[in-house]
């Protein structure tokens, strides 16, 4: 598919992704329809690198909505609605790609803006919402897993005009019939939803590289990651548990925050007594983070994600914490392990 509108998706699909507040890492998608045919974003592959190479999807439309109205389970990953002959590259289509077609309006980009995860994690949310969003045709759907128990909760709250979606405890999407206009709508949207941030102290940067000695973490490149743990509001935030999808996929259940006087290799040690997974991330209260030698650049941009994300919530808010049971099945979700195997093998450079 060659055309204006597709260029000008591209083009705000490299902006989009460049901007660690809309999204982070490999999260986010965009998509154009075209006739019966979806064009989206593939699975695993980064927004900001839209102009890179091939990264589009062509989904047959009608198909994937009878799926979801059945609640067939072939809607739940979309690619036995792919249009192969049009995708010789094979890639896979967005786990996400229920809530493009739910959308009956040509364009949809779907971010994971941290202004929106800010206010979608409030058990106040939709109060807070309402006052903000006041005028614009919105919808606010209640956490629900992405894939096709999301594609249900959408398809229960959407209307024929509404073109914003706030996703509780995910994310935001907008809806146009022009690119242009759905950039303009996802302005202002975002404008909206703005908050004043936190300041975080400064990390104490000698401390930090003694608890690293002998493990293996280090100092992360973007010092913006230190704030969730320079800010002990942030950090109480943090400690509390996990708030949204991707926080899980890349950097596990809830955070690991050390203990008092507790280095590094310590953490990793008493981790690995409990049982529990490596972590690819460490929070030393009023002192910064440590980050794994060999963190995936996934994990790095959904560990900048946390800061951002937390420094923008009250300290006393009340929070939707997700559950056991959602913390699990996100981690257990055969749907996002491909999309894990291709981040990484972007590893970030070690220092």
């Amino acid at each position: 598919m060659q055309s204006s509108e597709l260029d000008a998706l591209l083009d705000l699909s490299a902006r989009v992704g460049a901007d660690p507040a809309l999204v982070q890492g490999a999260g986010g998608n965009t998509s154009l329809k075209d006739g019966d045919t979806l064009w989206i974003k593939a699975s695993g592959l980064w927004l900001m690198n839209a102009r890179a190479g091939n990264m589009l999807v062509p989904v047959r439309l009608s198909t994937l909505l009878e799926a979801v109205a059945e609640d067939h389970p072939s809607a739940e990953k979309a690619q036995e609605h792919v249009i192969s002959e049009l995708n010789p590259s094979g890639l896979r289509p967005s786990i996400e790609t229920t809530v493009h077609g739910l959308m009956p309006q040509k364009v949809v980009v779907h971010v994971h803006c941290v202004e929106t995860i800010a206010i979608a994690v409030r058990a106040d949310a939709e109060t807070v919402l309402a006052e903000k969003l006041a005028g614009l045709p919105y919808a606010f759907v209640p956490y629900a897993r992405p894939g096709l128990p999301l594609a249900r909760a959408i398809a229960a709250r959407v209307k024929s005009d509404t073109s914003v979606l706030i996703l509780g405890n995910h994310g935001l999407a907008v809806a146009a019939d022009t690119v242009a206009e759905a950039e303009a709508l996802l302005r202002d949207v975002c404008a909206r939803l703005k908050q004043e941030r936190r300041p975080a102290p400064a990390p104490d940067l000698d401390a930090l590289s003694r608890l690293a000695v002998d493990s293996n973490f280090r100092l992360p490149d973007d010092e913006a990651l230190h704030g969730v743990a320079t800010d002990l509001g942030s950090c109480r935030i943090a400690a509390s548990g996990s708030l949204y999808p991707d926080h899980v996929i890349f950097l596990g259940k809830g955070v690991v925050i050390a203990g008092p006087g507790e280095a590094a290799a310590a953490v990793a040690g008493r981790l690995e007594t409990e049982l529990q997974p490596p972590t690819p991330l460490i929070l030393f209260p009023g002192k910064g983070v440590l980050v794994a030698r060999d963190i995936s650049a996934g994990a790095l941009a959904l560990a900048r994600c946390l800061a951002d994300v937390t420094s923008r919530i009250p300290e006393n808010a009340r929070l939707r914490i997700f559950t056991d049971a959602e913390n699990g099945e996100l981690l257990n979700w055969d749907a996002e392990k491909y999309r894990q195997q291709l981040n990484a093998a972007k590893t970030a450079q070690v220092q």
